[in-house]
């Protein structure tokens, strides 16, 4: 039986987690933590930490788990290249899930958005629009840059020098091998995603909507069942899910 822990346990998402670990037959509940609570004291009651909290949180957890060779799943976005590279060299010395989105569903898409982008993306104009609550601080979501570098990937492209996040005054005509972002964010939307290839008469859209947080926390508690025992690595939900 997993040991399972969750950092930011107060929040929403924490007490999604919660919920989802004890309804999940594979996993035992080993602690909740939040701001102010030291890590360090209890890192003989967890095998692996869930952490869905704020970049600088997460780092520090990373530290502690670092320091007592547990295993960690993260669901934290917003990381700069630098903190990214920390969680790449950590995972060297423990086993790491990190995902910017822990849903089944979307992990799918993201399989169906590679096929759909070696398809029919050198002939289209591609954009990707996502949707969240009023609360939600960084923009685009970690979900839409990674369905951005997994069509830009498929394409042969860098999404860093391809990528176009919103637009304003008067532009050029559109470069087809550029891809464009737009955020929206107001009341509670847990999250939405929409893909969309434009051709010439004619256009796909590939989306995925978000009505509940728990599909998060289960793909997330799943990911730390699967995660237990693993070698020490970075993996994906793409991993967990063995897709």
């Amino acid at each position: 039986m997993t040991k399972v822990a969750i950092n930011g346990a107060k929040g929403k998402m924490g007490l999604a987690l919660i919920d989802s670990i004890n309804l999940n037959k594979n996993v035992n509940f080993g602690g909740g933590f939040d701001k102010g609570d030291s890590l360090d004291m209890a890192l003989d009651d967890f095998d692996v930490l869930i952490d869905f909290t704020r970049p600088e949180a997460t780092l520090s957890a990373l530290s502690s788990c670092l320091s007592s060779s547990k295993a960690m799943v993260i669901g934290t976005t917003g990381f700069s290249d630098n903190e990214l590279e920390t969680i790449n060299q950590a995972s060297n010395k423990i086993p790491i899930v990190f995902a910017p989105n822990m849903s089944i569903g979307v992990n799918l898409t993201l399989k169906i958005l590679e096929t759909s982008a070696k398809v029919i993306g050198p002939d289209s104009s591609i954009e990707i629009i996502e949707s969240h609550h009023r609360f939600k601080v960084d923009s685009p979501s970690g979900t839409a840059i990674k369905m951005g570098e997994v069509v830009a990937n498929a394409l042969g492209r860098d999404l860093s020098k391809c990528a176009i996040y919103g637009r304003e005054g008067i532009e050029e005509p559109r470069d087809l091998n550029t891809i464009g972002f737009s955020s929206i964010r107001g009341g509670d939307v847990v999250g939405e995603h929409t893909v969309i290839f434009f051709m010439e008469g004619e256009r796909v859209e590939i989306t995925h909507k978000a009505s509940s947080r728990m599909i998060y926390a289960n793909g997330a508690v799943r990911a730390a069942h699967w995660l237990h025992n693993k070698p020490n690595g970075l993996y994906s939900m793409q991993d967990v899910l063995d897709l």
